[in-house]
């Protein structure tokens, strides 16, 4: 008789007191189809689907935009059509086009700097809850999807920036040495977008109602992140603490980091380094781990 069938038959008969499945099993060194690996052997797996990821990711961008008409011009479009709202709003009707030099620049760069981190949260707390066929029916780390998810928003990006690039130069301001930097910049919001993206991957996962609750959450978000206006001119005369947690806040250090490279022609103050690294490494730890704990519940019930 073989292992399970003898452990089997030890559980049903004998007279004995029961012995609960999950101590008979570990007696007869049986484990369970799925466990969470370690971290370790979790990051080889995942660098092992690190080619399912970016195939995944890609498949989504093409797919997202087949049905209509203009195609992957939206991924353009999107951002063009939010700032030309916003710059009717408040350049115009509400005035901060008179204080804030090159408002249109100002503005089109805090809008794509935001819209990076703003698409990929709320695509990160879909990630599982919108996968579920998919984790129920193969075994792979669940973490390939918010990191396809946030590959999917890195690849639209890519869009973005080269607009974003040209909007810039047709608004007056030159190409300088600082613009090397940019890729820095995005490395680090990058960073923070993975942790991000994780840690809202297993609040969508078992939270159903986050979805109906991010619209407000990100619409929160961009109005405290300086999209539309200067900190420092508008909060001059708020109380210390909450002046300064709106300049702590991640969105708001990634958009000023972008906006002195590209309008201002300044290297950015060590503040401005010590925040976005700081969130970059502390979103990625926290998210990752905070995902990786419950690898092995998601898609069950």
């Amino acid at each position: 008789m073989s292992q399970p069938e003898s452990a089997l038959a030890e559980a049903q008969g004998g007279g004995r007191a029961p012995e609960s499945l999950a101590a008979l099993a570990e007696r007869h060194g049986l484990r369970r189809a799925i466990a969470r690996p370690s971290m370790p052997a979790y990051l080889r797996q995942l660098w092992d689907r690190r080619h399912f990821i970016l195939t995944y990711a890609t498949s989504r961008n093409v797919s997202k935009y087949s049905e209509s008409m203009l195609g992957q011009l939206w991924q353009v479009l999107t951002p063009l059509l939010n700032a030309a709202v916003y710059w009717l709003m408040f350049g115009v009707i509400l005035g901060q086009s008179k204080s804030i030099e090159n408002y249109p620049a100002f503005l089109i760069t805090g809008v794509m700097v935001f819209t990076f981190t703003q698409r990929t949260v709320i695509s990160g707390a879909k990630s599982i809850s919108s996968n579920l066929s998919l984790i129920r029916a193969l075994h792979f780390p669940r973490a390939s999807l918010p990191l396809a998810y946030t590959m999917q928003e890195l690849q639209q990006l890519g869009y973005s920036m080269a607009v974003l690039v040209l909007l810039v130069l047709v608004t007056g301001e030159p190409i300088t040495w600082l613009w090397l930097l940019i890729p820095v910049t995005l490395l680090m919001q990058l960073v923070f977008n993975i942790g991000m993206a994780m840690f809202m991957a297993r609040l969508g996962a078992f939270m159903r109602d986050l979805n109906q609750l991010m619209p407000f959450i990100t619409r929160t978000w961009l109005y405290a992140s300086g999209v539309f206006y200067a900190i420092d001119d508008k909060t001059r005369e708020l109380p210390e603490l909450l002046r300064w947690v709106l300049e702590f806040n991640p969105a708001a250090a990634y958009i000023e980091f972008m906006r002195d490279l590209l309008i201002y022609q300044r290297f950015p103050e060590r503040w401005a380094w010590v925040t976005c690294l700081f969130w970059a490494v502390f979103a990625l730890i926290v998210g990752f781990w905070y995902f990786w704990r419950a690898e092995e519940r998601y898609g069950r019930g």
